[in-house]
């Protein structure tokens, strides 16, 4: 009947600048399509490479069957927003439905021996159907292609992505690939790069397959395969007899179609079954924390040469989080060798250095690959020491203990020595300054000693390289800055730095049920400590959120809306007294405000430094590329706290308004307004 199509589509885990490698990936996908039957395969954004055009560099879609290359389709919709700067390095196509004659380097002439191709806005025209192209951010944007590209005629559209993983991301993703195809019917393609490429992304992969607004085909959304494959067989019967009842053209100039003397049918196709719908079960925050991130680490650690991870382990909610997330990639690991991936297995191998190693337990791989270390001083308590050594031995790390107290006193003896004073904490009589240098002091000597012993930790026990420095500072504390600049916050890599503390602490939860760690259920009832000041009988009396003035909850509410929201403080206020009324008085919203607004721009120069993190969610103020800010403000905000303040006067005044108006209404006046109300009720009613 020649009306049946497999199609392919795939996840690839490309690595920037690795052209062997992404070679390799690309051939294994299209041998793996063909060997299922599809005639029709499509790779994730820039698979293969970006087009000069007239001297102007275009993101592009290369279509080609049988070493001859049939359109190249420049991107239309750039990304610029977020971690997206694609004006930076492309230029958007502005011509739409417009098509013109490419001349292909010379290079590439002698392979397909042709001088010009198509290049623009086009769509292509087989013997059966018809297909057009979208290239990632033109899914998102509201002016998407496929609305126009469907009303033409065009039954299958394909959309090249590479995008990234956000906490609650995938939802979204999914519903826009089965919106393209609800409104107006046909086949929808979404390929996706996948893995960590070299920057604070990871791609998160969900190759699909829609049809008519179902999804019949999925990729995984985390995995350790560097290549994945989703095909599926479709009935193009099924788009026309969709669109029969909704589609009316008008369009006013149609797209030009790329004839090719190709079918992606076959004649005989009566016994091939179709693919039918599937449900998506989507990941848990918690899910997502534990798989993401520690395919994120993963791909760092074998990729960057170094023979494993040290993290300092404090025993509290930040660095517990990071230990969890190492023991979820070598239970990864160990899942995926068992499923027969030799590549995990031999990357594995390389990086602990033992050619006949197989991973199977995933305790006794996280004791090859991961050292933490509790460090101690005199501030530090029984309590903290005891949470990071239980948890420590249940994940199966090479757990240290670290004593600083000595370095600590030999960095305050240098200073001494050359000024004659000797500062003191708070609770011994010194000064805020005294005490936050003192806190400060020991907070880097622990950031020096992460480092010397990730570095010579594995030549003191005589085996071959070194660790990667791990970091555990969450969103909210960069948000505010409450963390001290290059203490051990200050890392190689910090795979919870996009994840607020509350999120942390629903993924600890879902770790003690999933991996049987009940060492963090005491982790969890802890008030989290930065353990920098004197213990009071042997007790923690220094909070987390008592030094930050906030709890972490009102802080994730407060993230979101300085980024999501683009709140100033005024802004902020204004939605607060509304959020917050069961809460907070107005004038304490008010305080609340002015504190955090204070916090965040004297401490906004820390983020110039942070560690590079795992980038989770949309309000996280990493200055590299995301949350794009000033380092330098004026910490007074004078007009907006004044703004504040007149509002805070204003609604005081009013509050006194009504209560004196009721304390001045009396019982007669009470009796009198009752009488009416009877009168009205007998005569009307």
């Amino acid at each position: 009947m020649g009306r049946k199509v497999t199609l392919a589509t795939c996840s690839l885990n490309q690595w920037a600048l690795d052209f062997e490698g992404n070679l390799t990936r690309i051939l294994k996908s299209i041998e793996i399509a063909k060997q299922r039957g599809a005639k029709y395969r499509l790779g994730p954004e820039l698979d293969i490479w970006p087009v000069m055009h007239h001297n102007v560099r275009y993101n592009c879609r290369v279509i080609f069957l049988n070493k001859k290359i049939l359109l190249i389709r420049p991107k239309m919709l750039l990304a610029n927003y977020g971690n997206n700067r694609e004006f930076r390095w492309f230029s958007p196509w502005s011509r739409p439905r417009h098509v013109e004659e490419y001349f292909l380097p010379r290079m590439i002439q002698d392979v397909t021996g042709q001088t010009t191709v198509a290049f623009g806005d086009g769509v292509l025209s087989t013997k059966d159907t018809c297909i057009g192209s979208e290239i990632c951010a033109e899914l998102w944007n509201p002016r998407s292609p496929h609305v126009d590209m469907g009303l033409d005629g065009i039954e299958i559209f394909t959309n090249s992505s590479a995008s990234y993983h956000e906490l609650r991301k995938a939802d979204h993703r999914v519903n826009l690939v089965k919106s393209a195809t609800t409104k107006s019917g046909g086949i929808y393609l979404f390929a996706n790069q996948k893995g960590c490429d070299g920057e604070r992304l990871y791609y998160d992969g969900c190759a699909m397959i829609a049809i008519n607004g179902d999804i019949v085909a999925r990729g995984a959304q985390f995995s350790l395969e560097d290549v994945e494959v989703v095909t599926a067989t479709l009935d193009l019967e099924d788009v026309r007899s969709y669109r029969g009842e909704r589609c009316h053209p008008h369009m006013h100039k149609p797209y030009e179609r790329i004839k090719t003397d190709f079918s992606l049918s076959d004649c005989d196709d009566r016994c091939l079954p179709t693919h039918q719908p599937v449900e998506w079960i989507f990941h848990s925050p918690e899910e997502e924390i534990s798989l993401g991130p520690a395919c994120w680490l993963w791909d760092y650690l074998r990729r960057s040469g170094q023979a494993g991870f040290l993290l300092p382990l404090s025993g509290g909610v930040d660095s517990s989080s990071t230990a969890c997330i190492v023991y979820s990639m070598c239970v990864q690991i160990c899942r995926a060798v068992k499923d027969g991936n030799s590549q995990v297995l031999e990357d594995v191998q390389r990086v602990v250095s033992d050619s006949s190693y197989r991973p199977e337990d995933p305790r006794e791989l996280c004791g090859r690959l991961f050292t933490t270390c509790y460090m101690a001083s005199e501030n530090s308590s029984e309590d903290t020491r005891n949470r990071a050594k239980d948890l420590a031995a249940q994940i199966g790390s090479n757990h240290l203990n670290i004593n600083i107290d000595m370095a600590v006193k030999g960095m305050l003896g240098i200073f001494s020595m050359v000024t004659g004073k000797w500062p003191q904490f708070r609770a011994n009589g010194g000064s805020a300054r005294e005490n936050l240098a003192l806190q400060n002091v020991q907070a880097r000597i622990r950031m020096i000693l992460a480092y010397l012993f990730a570095q010579l930790c594995l030549w003191a026990q005589g085996k071959p390289g070194g660790l990667l420095v791990l970091g555990s500072a969450n969103v909210d504390e960069s948000l505010t800055g409450y963390f001290t600049k290059y203490d051990c916050s200050s890392a190689d890599i910090n795979p919870i730095g996009g994840v607020s503390k509350m999120d942390l602490k629903c993924f600890l939860q879902y770790c003690v049920k999933r991996f049987h760690l009940a060492a963090l259920i005491s982790i969890l009832d802890a008030p989290p400590t930065a353990e920098l000041e004197p213990l009071t009988d042997g007790k923690i009396v220094q909070t987390d959120e008592a030094d930050m003035g906030m709890t972490y909850s009102e802080l994730s509410v407060i993230g979101r809306l300085r980024k999501i929201s683009k709140c100033g403080p005024y802004s902020m206020f204004c939605k607060l007294i509304h959020s917050w009324k069961e809460t907070f008085t107005p004038s304490q919203v008010a305080t609340k405000v002015k504190h955090f607004f204070r916090m965040y721009s004297i401490n906004r120069h820390k983020m110039t430094t942070v560690t590079p993190s795992y980038h989770a969610e949309n309000f996280s103020p990493d200055d590299n590329r995301f949350d794009l800010r000033p380092f330098l403000y004026n910490t007074q905000w004078h007009w907006q706290f004044r703004c504040i303040d007149n509002e805070v006067s204003s609604s005081t005044e009013q509050c006194d308004f009504i209560r004196l108006y009721y304390t001045s209404f009396n019982i007669e006046t009470l009796h009198k307004y009752c009488t009416y109300i009877y009168i009205y009720i007998y005569i009307y009613i």
